[in-house]
């Protein structure tokens, strides 16, 4: 695998344990690019290739509203495995009618008497009493066992057998291996579980393979009744090949799983200021948390296509860490070596502010992180008229790019007198919006507008700001910023602001994408950095922030640097996902998970955002190394379980059970890796072998 030791500033860290917990593109693969994004299928929306061999959606029917005797879709289920999926199946089953019986090796009796589950613990007591289809519900580490240990010459010998394993190809492979010709196959796979499916399985996948069914009317009917279970509930139907399935579910599951995992390492939580990206991600680790590791394993050991799946997020990973360090490294080289003016283009005064942001934040900010300091602003003026003059104010927007123009809608639309001035001409788009545009930052400080917001992009903010007028303002000006980032922008003001000015440092958390459909509930933090005590002045600053309590944001006041603290876990962390991720050409597939909804959705999010902004987001946080190093320790880590275990399989297969010096507790100790599985071994570490030769 690709190291990354070589460009981890600073060096990293002993062990991800010993961390606090804070809250140019890849080409895709030839082998992994898909359709263009789709919307979600139907079983009357498929190509042939994938569609339905049930009835058409028009057919479909709830089972409350069911006119036909339920009878006729009565099945004798055995369920082989009896755990928590087992035991979710068999709830559907039976109260949709169907005759199920039940077999593991643990006695999970008690919970199928609950269900109404006739269960086994002797699986030749079970096989006799003749079931019409055996579900297997195993592990994929277990299945191939398992399967073996059933008395098969004590069914019926047209018996159907079913799998819902999550990889396909394997399990076709060990189905027709050890099943007798004469019994039927469907493998399956219930693209949801227990938490994904809590509240129904309505517009959720199921795919399929019917591998082999008998040409006899009553397997023909046995197999369209069992598929009818879950088109009953209102399934998504998808009939595809175990192989397409596989390349589909390296992308849309193994992805959403790693990712899952990585950042559940990350011991990521909520904060006061949450971004909907970041609670998405919270949601994506909640969701892939409950499952074993064991699961993700199999994704990973059974289904050929995820390894290079795997390869490709870590080079995505890495190049992203390039563009970084790379950029970081051209502005050390100007302020070495270029000349005075370009200096001070690329923040000569960083460095110091930074330091002593650092140096605040370890001294101050850490002792109150957690101590609920955020403050909730309470908008006063809920009840008052907007077309009241004295909530009147003239603001000038100075850098009027998409953000400014953003943010301009709503204040023209609140009744504000509203100026503008940028480097580049925006006069067309000024006057669509009803806002003054002035080329010349001189005219627009004679005008004194009572509040200066500064839009401008973080690289650029120290240059704008020390190239304004301010003799041409009034003296007690209110400045405010809006950047993602507040320590930086806080030290600013104060270095090159006159006294006599105010400032207020803001982050609205939200842009035109996030709050194109309005800002209710979204959140905008702010710190009162130095607001003058006559009273027309707190009142202008108050005057300010209503106009984002009349949007109804979800008002959060707190310092700069815990801004800081919680945006590098949730809004820098959200930010480089979506990156990483965007250089892998994510596409939607036929079988996305809701998982994978979110990685795609957002994907969708960030990318639009300019890579000036995620750079900032780096560059201006004192938080960010820290994130950017513990996330590369976690995916480091991921890698390392998922290789260390794939080498234990190996040396079980070498040296048998007398090698006693490997722990191999995480291992089942049944679980006995046919040539099906010492095969899928040896193909990928002839893959790692070709890679690293």
């Amino acid at each position: 695998m690709p190291s990354f030791s070589s460009l981890r500033l600073p060096p990293p860290k002993p062990s991800l344990l010993s961390l606090s917990p804070v809250p140019p593109c890849l080409p895709p693969s030839k082998s992994l690019i898909f359709t263009p994004r789709i919307k979600p299928m139907t079983t009357t929306t498929l190509s042939p290739r994938l569609q339905s061999s049930c009835s058409s959606s028009a057919t479909k029917a709830n089972p409350k509203n069911q006119t036909q005797n339920p009878s006729s879709y009565d099945l004798k289920i055995a369920i082989i495995g009896f755990g928590n999926y087992g035991q979710f199946l068999a709830k559907t089953l039976i109260s949709q009618g169907h005759t199920v019986l039940a077999h593991s090796r643990s006695d999970h009796s008690l919970a199928a008497k609950s269900l109404g589950v006739s269960f086994f613990l002797d699986p030749h007591d079970l096989c006799e009493r003749h079931p019409d289809v055996i579900l297997l519900c195993t592990s994929i580490i277990s299945t191939e066992t398992v399967l073996k240990s059933l008395p098969l010459q004590r069914l019926k010998r047209n018996t159907l057998f079913v799998d819902v394993l999550s990889v396909k190809e394997f399990a076709k492979n060990v189905l027709l291996d050890v099943l007798p010709h004469d019994f039927d196959i469907i493998c399956s796979h219930p693209m949801f579980g227990p938490q994904s499916a809590k509240h129904g399985w309505d517009g959720l996948y199921f795919v399929y393979e019917n591998v082999r069914i008998g040409n006899e009317e009553n397997r023909v009917n046995r197999c369209k009744k069992f598929l009818e279970i879950f088109e009953r509930e209102g399934c998504k139907m998808v009939e595809m090949s175990c192989q397409e399935h596989d390349k589909y579910a390296a992308e849309s599951q193994f992805l959403t799983h790693t990712v899952g995992r990585v950042l559940e390492m990350l011991k990521l939580e909520s904060t006061p200021i949450n971004t909907k990206g970041y609670e998405s991600l919270l949601d994506l680790v909640e969701n892939t948390s409950g499952d074993s590791f064991d699961l993700y394993y199999g994704l990973f050991m059974y289904n050929r296509n995820v390894l290079e799946m795997l390869e490709r997020l870590d080079l995505a990973f890495e190049d992203l860490r390039k563009q970084l360090f790379g950029r970081l490294h051209e502005v050390v080289r100007k302020q070495l070596f270029g000349n005075a003016e370009s200096r001070k283009v690329v923040q000569e005064n960083y460095s110091k502010g930074h330091l002593n942001g650092a140096a605040a934040l370890s001294s101050s900010s850490k002792s109150v992180r957690f101590q609920g300091s955020a403050q909730t602003y309470k908008y006063e003026a809920e009840n008052s008229s907007c077309s009241d003059d004295s909530s009147k104010i003239k603001i000038a927007i100075v850098g009027f790019g998409n953000f400014g123009q953003f943010l301009a809608k709503t204040f023209v639309q609140q009744g504000h007198s509203v100026l503008a001035y940028s480097r580049a001409n925006y006069s067309d788009a000024a006057q669509r919006l009803g806002v003054s545009y002035f080329s010349n930052a001189d005219d627009l400080c004679e005008e004194h507008p009572e509040v200066i917001v500064l839009c401008t992009s973080i690289l650029s903010t120290e240059k704008v700001l020390k190239s304004l007028p301010f003799q041409r303002l009034k003296r007690s000006t209110l400045f405010v910023d809006v950047l993602s980032v507040k320590e930086f922008p806080r030290n600013l003001f104060l270095q090159h602001l006159p006294s006599h000015f105010d400032i207020l440092c803001t982050h609205p958390m939200f842009g035109p994408e996030s709050g194109k459909n309005g800002w209710n509930r979204l959140a905008f933090v702010f710190e009162k950095v130095r607001i003058g005590s006559e009273g027309s002045r707190v009142s202008r600053c108050d005057k300010f922030l209503d106009i984002f309590a009349r949007e109804r944001c979800r008002m959060v006041e707190m310092s700069c640097a815990e801004h800081d603290w919680y945006a590098a876990g949730s809004q820098f962390i959200t930010h480089t996902m979506g990156r990483v991720l965007e250089k892998l050409g994510m596409e939607s597939t036929p079988v996305n998970t809701k998982g994978y909804e979110t990685l795609l959705n957002l994907v969708e999010n960030t990318a639009g955002d300019s890579f000036d902004l995620y750079y900032g987001l780096f560059m201006y946080n004192v938080n960010a190394m820290e994130q950017l190093e513990r996330l590369d320790l976690a995916f480091e880590s991921l890698k390392d379980q998922l290789f260390g275990r794939l080498h234990g399989v190996l040396r079980k297969q070498l040296f048998g059970s007398s090698d006693n010096s490997q722990d191999l507790s995480e291992e089942p100790s049944d679980a006995k890796f046919s040539q099906n599985s010492a095969a899928l071994v040896s193909s990928c570490l002839e893959t790692l072998n070709a890679e690293n030769n």
